[in-house]
């Protein structure tokens, strides 16, 4: 169902129904006994005061007195409910957008990571700003209304001047709301632009630094920083020139009105205390009618990350849900498929075979990973992917990745210890389980170096550890779970020769010895250690299958494949 920035906002004053109710009542309430402040000292002047009455000033003052208690109280328990609701529709809004964002099926945007974190953070506390907004612009009426009828009961011809003046201010104003829901929604863009490239730029720095491509990377994201550093004033200059048009106008018709309240007052049509009372609403008057001028924009912002909050909430799914059917069995099945860079690929893999692909493009190998990891939806590619003889987009998910699981080159690590890396996966598995993976991975080095073990903390993404290290517990990671179908895309290339070769071994062993028979194992790698474990390897060239054979045969009889794989 797609909802639309509008939408979202009418929704989030609907779920927040009851606390914004309560504190809308509450902080109106509050505005009524602001307003009734300048009229009931209006009252004290004329019936107390003037009258020389002790005994009615103490009554009036009592009466203001209680005002004040209300109007302190009302404001209090009204704001903190206006503000409960805000925050609590703020969470809301994140965990709406993570929980899109982390939909196993995916999510089909355009939008980068850190796009998308400036959607679920900065957007998402703007949008929540109608739960503030709707009361705010509630008290503002309430106040403006009651400083007319107040004006009119005392005459008539100031309480018209308020009501026709107010909502006429207030329409000349909104016509520049579109400007700023223009400008807002560019300068968040922009702002989410230049957070994903800093997001990528972060995570990328050492890649950027071994090829020597800091300069470039740092020049592209100055020039996004600067763009939305431009946009960020384009907009305060905008919001800045409409609150101070709008302060200014309000300002002028409460000085209009205190100056025909004077000139009233000379004339005799209205009393001291009355005069009083309205140079009281007036000057009570600049603030609501600047609340209510100034609403517009802030309204516009709203819509603005409502609509970019949209973007995400309205994506459909990238994959279908699946008729949930049961995969039972290893054998993988990929017939008349292209994808990308692959055309009409046929490719079988028997169950318990450990395979070999080498691909000479690095693009077809990207490709065929891609494919295999299940996040491509059926309708991006051609041809037909089985497990077991069951369609993968016809499989239940859940069971889908527990079945197929793709290791890609570059997998990360996540915060947290080395224990909690290694079983992500598995979290229940057993430590004979853990060991053995550990071993087949040559990750066993990497816990004892440290003293703390498994116990050793591990940075976001793996950062505290070196290349090849993380390269080496996200393979034991793979192996932990013990998925039926694994494919390993270039499992060591971050590591030495002679581990190389320890690697190559503990994989052949932990899955494919007599215990372990029925699990398949592809690896996407044109290392001569891996591929020499292998049972068979098939060779892709221009997107298709163009030799396969034994790793030593193809190396002996083909010249392009020896190539290749020998080093």
């Amino acid at each position: 169902m797609r909802t639309g920035g509008t939408a979202i906002l009418y929704r989030s004053l609907v779920r927040n129904r009851g606390r914004l109710g309560i504190g809308t009542v509450l902080v109106c309430a509050h505005q009524v006994a602001e307003t009734l402040v300048p009229v009931l000292i209006g009252v004290i002047v004329d019936r107390a005061v003037a009258t020389g009455d002790v005994f009615a000033l103490t009554v009036w003052l009592c009466a203001l007195a209680l005002l004040f208690l209300v109007l302190t109280v009302s404001w209090r328990f009204g704001a903190r409910f206006v503000v409960v609701a805000m925050q609590n529709e703020a969470h809301q809004l994140r965990m709406e957008v993570a929980h899109k964002i982390l939909d196993p099926r995916g999510v089909r945007t355009d939008l980068r990571s850190g796009e998308l974190l400036s959607v679920s953070t900065s957007d998402a506390d703007r949008a929540a700003w109608i739960a503030d907004i709707a009361p705010r612009a509630a008290a503002a009426l309430t106040a403006a209304i009651g400083s007319a009828i107040a004006l009119l009961v005392i005459d008539v011809p100031l309480g018209l001047l308020v009501l026709i003046g107010t909502p006429v201010i207030l329409g000349l104003l909104q016509l520049a709301a579109p400007l700023i829901t223009r400008r807002a929604t560019e300068q968040q863009a922009a702002v989410a632009r230049a957070s994903a490239m800093a997001t990528d730029l972060v995570s990328g720095l050492r890649p950027l630094r071994g090829i020597g491509a800091e300069g470039p990377a740092s020049r592209r994201y100055r020039k996004a920083s600067r763009e939305a550093l431009d946009a960020t004033l384009h907009t305060a200059k905008s919001s800045a020139v409409f609150t101070g048009v709008s302060m200014t106008v309000s300002a002028l018709l409460a000085v209009g009105v205190a100056g025909v309240a004077g000139w009233f007052a000379l004339e005799g049509r209205i009393t001291i205390g009355e005069l009083i009372t309205v140079v009281g609403l007036s000057q009570f008057f600049i603030e609501p009618l600047g609340e209510l001028a100034g609403l517009p924009g802030l309204l516009a912002i709203a819509r603005a990350s409502a609509g970019r909050l949209a973007l995400v909430l309205d994506a459909q799914p990238m994959l279908p849900a699946g008729s949930g059917q049961t995969l039972d069995g290893s054998e993988l099945r990929l017939t008349g498929v292209s994808y990308r860079s692959l055309s009409a690929v046929d490719l079988q893999v028997a169950p318990g075979e450990l395979l070999g692909i080498v691909a000479y493009r690095p693009q077809d190998a990207e490709a065929l990973a891609a494919l295999l990891s299940g996040q491509v939806p059926p309708d991006r590619y051609d041809g037909e992917l089985t497990v077991g003889g069951v369609r993968l987009s016809d499989a239940d998910l859940a069971q889908a990745r527990r079945t197929l699981l793709v290791e890609p080159h570059n997998g990360d690590l996540f915060s947290g210890t080395l224990a909690s890396n290694v079983t992500a996966g598995r979290p229940d598995a057993v430590s004979s389980e853990v060991q053995a993976a550990l071993v087949a991975s040559a990750a066993g080095d990497v816990v004892e170096i440290h003293p703390a073990g498994l116990d050793h903390e591990v940075a976001d993404r793996g950062s505290s550890l070196s290349g090849g290290q993380r390269q080496r517990v996200a393979l034991a990671r793979a192996l932990v779970s013990r998925s039926p179908v694994m494919v390993l895309h270039d499992p060591t290339t971050a590591v030495d020769a002679v581990t190389e070769h320890a690697i190559a071994r503990g994989i052949a062993d932990l899955r494919h010895r007599d215990s372990a028979r029925g699990q398949t194992t592809i690896l996407v790698t044109s290392s001569p250690a891996l591929l020499s474990v292998t049972d068979r390897v098939v060779v892709l060239d221009g997107g298709m299958v163009i030799a396969e054979g034994v790793h030593a045969q193809l190396v002996k009889e083909d010249a392009h494949y020896r190539q290749a794989v020998v080093r």
